[in-house]
C-alpha cells in the first residue's frame, strides 16, 4: 500500500495525441519510486494542478500548500491510470482537453518532457468480473481510459458490448480486448443528446446469462442508460458499476456540491 505521507509525482517523459481531444501523458521516475498500483482497472489518482505563477513546484508539501491563499492552492482532479509499467516505473494518464479551458486540460495540452505532476493515490473500485457470462461497458471520453483498461482484462472469448460516445468518427481510438468485442460508437456531431446514447443500447441484442456492467461518464447520459438497463432490461443492480464522472454545464467544484443529492435522486429511479 502506498505511504500517503510521501509525495508522489511523475516527470513527463512523453505526450501522445491519441485523438483530437485526447492526450496521453506518460510519467516516469524519480518521483514514482513509492508508487504501488491497485488491482482495479478503474484505478485513479487525485492529480494536483498548480495555478499560473504558483510559488512552489512538485514535489511540495500538500498540507502546507493548502494553507496558502486560495488563488495559490493546488487544484485536485481525479484521473484514471491508463496503464502502469512496473519494469520501467512509468504510468500513463489520458486527458480530455478542450483547448485552453480548464486547469487540468490546459496542463496536459501543454505538458512537455521534464514537467512534473504530483498526485495522491491510487484508488479504485472496479475490475471486470471473472465469472460473468458477458460484459457491457458504456461511457464517453472521460470514461474511455477506464473502459479501455477493463477491456484488456476480460477473459478470452467472452462476449463484450461497448457503447462509446465521442465527437465524431475521427475521435475514435483503437481498443484491445481478448473477449469477443463489439463496439458501437456514438458521434455527438451527428447524434446529439441523451437519446442518442441510449438508442444503440436499447436496440442491441444482449447475450444470454448474467452481465457485468460498467457505465460511467456524463451525468444525464449515465442516468438514462442506468434507467434503461435496470427498468427496461431488468438487469439487477448487483454486478453493476454505474456512476457519473461529470455533469454538463457544471465545473468540477459545482458538480461536487450537488453530486451526493443527485446520486440519491437517481437511486430512486430503480
Amino acid at each position: 500500500m502506498t505511504d500517503r505521507s510521501i509525495p508522489l509525482y511523475g516527470t513527463v517523459v512523453e505526450t501522445v495525441r491519441l485523438a483530437p481531444r485526447l492526450v496521453r501523458v506518460v510519467l516516469g521516475d524519480p518521483g514514482l519510486g513509492p508508487y504501488v498500483p491497485s488491482d482495479f482497472t478503474d484505478q485513479y489518482v487525485n492529480a494536483l494542478f498548480l495555478p499560473c505563477g504558483a510559488p512552489y513546484t512538485p514535489p511540495f508539501d500538500l498540507e502546507e500548500a493548502r494553507t496558502l491563499p486560495a488563488e495559490e492552492r493546488p487544484l485536485g482532479r481525479r484521473y484514471t491510470i491508463r496503464w502502469w509499467d512496473p519494469e520501467h516505473r512509468r504510468l500513463a494518464i489520458d486527458f480530455v482537453v478542450h483547448g485552453d479551458v480548464g486547469r487540468a486540460g490546459r496542463w496536459a495540452a501543454n505538458a512537455r518532457p521534464g514537467d512534473r505532476l504530483q498526485f495522491i493515490g491510487p484508488h479504485g473500485s472496479y475490475a471486470p468480473s471473472t465469472t460473468a457470462d458477458w460484459h457491457l461497458l458504456a461511457g464517453d471520453e472521460s470514461a474511455l481510459p477506464a473502459i479501455a483498461a477493463a477491456l484488456e482484462q476480460i477473459r478470452s472469448g467472452v462476449p463484450v458490448l461497448a457503447f462509446l460516445v465521442v465527437d465524431a468518427p475521427g475521435h475514435e481510438i483503437e481498443l484491445d480486448c481478448p473477449g469477443d468485442l463489439r463496439v458501437d460508437w456514438v458521434h455527438r456531431e451527428s447524434s446529439p443528446g441523451v437519446d442518442a446514447v441510449v438508442a444503440p443500447i436499447a436496440g442491441a441484442v444482449f447475450p444470454a446469462g448474467t452481465p457485468d456492467v460498467f457505465v460511467h461518464g456524463e451525468a444525464a447520459e449515465v442516468r438514462a442508460v442506468r434507467r434503461h438497463l435496470l427498468t427496461e432490461r431488468g438487469i439487477a443492480r448487483d454486478g453493476t458499476s454505474i456512476s457519473p464522472y461529470w455533469r454538463r454545464g457544471m465545473d468540477d467544484e459545482a458538480w461536487r456540491e450537488v453530486k451526493r443529492e443527485w446520486v440519491a435522486e437517481v437511486a430512486r429511479d430503480a
